[in-house]
């Protein structure tokens, strides 16, 4: 049986990293972080894709790769929210994206996919983009009406080790409730119940454990008083929760290699406030337990703390009682994304269509 060429794009902020996989084998990969002095020459994130292509089909040529896939799947854009799986690009979706309030450069990823597909005479795709949405309604209440809490996290990496520990257990997704930690930048927990993350935190603006870049919750009468103050703009509240918050508000780095090295030789305020951060991923996954009622089959720890011994042995005394941990290190998602387009292909994965 032939393999299945599939070619993945992951466009970010300045950067664009690409892949070619034979089946679930890699067999080339490629990138590069785009310079500031080039990206400041666009307006917007729209204008960028012509460069951005010319740079991926420059990368191809170079390398002798035929533009020839049976699918090319490129990273989900901040379109509406919506169901976790793998979506088919389609004409809609290309309209929401160039139309998207909220501009990254994972806008393009969809865009980029379908052209690429469109020439190599394949399928174009995107699967679990930041924006699924499968939270319980009873978790989007909050006590003030007319503030909802939203569905903001790594689902993309979430889902594809959800559903890669399911297969190693010889069990599906769908019938596991599986709690994971994706610890980043940003940190975000989710409840995996039986297929649907039915609650999760909103790990981009605001909410859940603080993380080496982001604030997490806060005592909401101390950060009114601090929007209040007058010292600040608004755009430096932001900053403040998401981007310069957490460890790099405390230690002036988000660097978890030196900030765990410090912390196991007893370095302070390194290790106190490591240890502080752990504390509220801990207890975020342990109100996730809620969510399953008290069934846990397993906790999955990902992304690119998970790489640090030291935080996860910390973990595993603070939440190993809960349920078996598993821990896949990395953010994934170039893999993640080959292995949703190759379970699309195999038919294991259902191709669902964008409204």
């Amino acid at each position: 049986m032939t393999a299945k060429r599939i070619f993945v794009i992951n466009p970010g902020s300045t950067s664009t990293k690409l892949a070619l996989f034979e089946d679930d084998t890699m067999i080339w990969q490629s990138g590069a972080h785009h310079p500031l002095s080039e990206l400041n020459r666009f307006n917007s994130i729209a204008e960028q894709y012509p460069y951005r292509m010319e740079f991926i089909k420059k990368r191809l040529a170079d390398s002798d790769i035929e533009i020839r896939f049976d699918a090319v799947i490129g990273r989900g854009g901040l379109t509406k929210p919506l169901k976790g799986g793998v979506y088919r690009v389609n004409d809609k979706m290309i309209d929401d994206l160039k139309n998207a309030k909220d501009q990254h450069a994972c806008n393009l990823g969809a865009i980029m996919a379908k052209q690429l597909a469109t020439e190599g005479e394949g399928i174009a795709l995107t699967a679990d983009p930041v924006v699924v949405d499968e939270m319980d309604d009873v978790a989007r209440y909050t006590g003030i009406p007319g503030i909802k809490r939203r569905s903001v996290f790594h689902a993309l990496n979430q889902k594809a080790v959800a559903r890669r520990y399911a297969q190693s257990v010889g069990k599906r997704y769908e019938d596991l409730n599986i709690i994971v930690a994706h610890m980043g930048g940003g940190i975000s927990i989710g409840a995996h119940r039986q297929g649907r993350v039915a609650d999760v935190n909103n790990a981009l603006n605001g909410e859940g454990p603080f993380s080496t870049e982001r604030a997490g919750t806060l005592p909401a009468s101390d950060l009114v008083d601090l929007c209040m103050d007058g010292n600040r703009s608004k755009k430096q509240i932001m900053s403040m929760i998401h981007g310069k918050g957490g460890l790099t508000a405390y230690l002036g780095t988000n660097d978890m290699i030196t900030i765990s090295r410090m912390a196991e030789e007893g370095e302070q305020p390194a290790k106190d406030v490591l240890e502080a951060m752990l504390y509220t991923v801990a207890k975020q996954i342990g109100a996730m337990t809620v969510t399953m009622k008290g069934h846990t089959d397993a906790i999955i720890i990902t992304g690119g703390i998970a790489h640090s011994s030291y935080c996860m042995q910390r973990m595993k005394e603070w939440v190993g009682w809960i349920a078996p941990i598993t821990i896949i290190p990395g953010e994934n998602e170039i893999l993640s994304m080959a292995y949703n387009a190759l379970g699309a292909l195999n038919g294991q994965l259902t191709v669902k269509e964008y409204k």
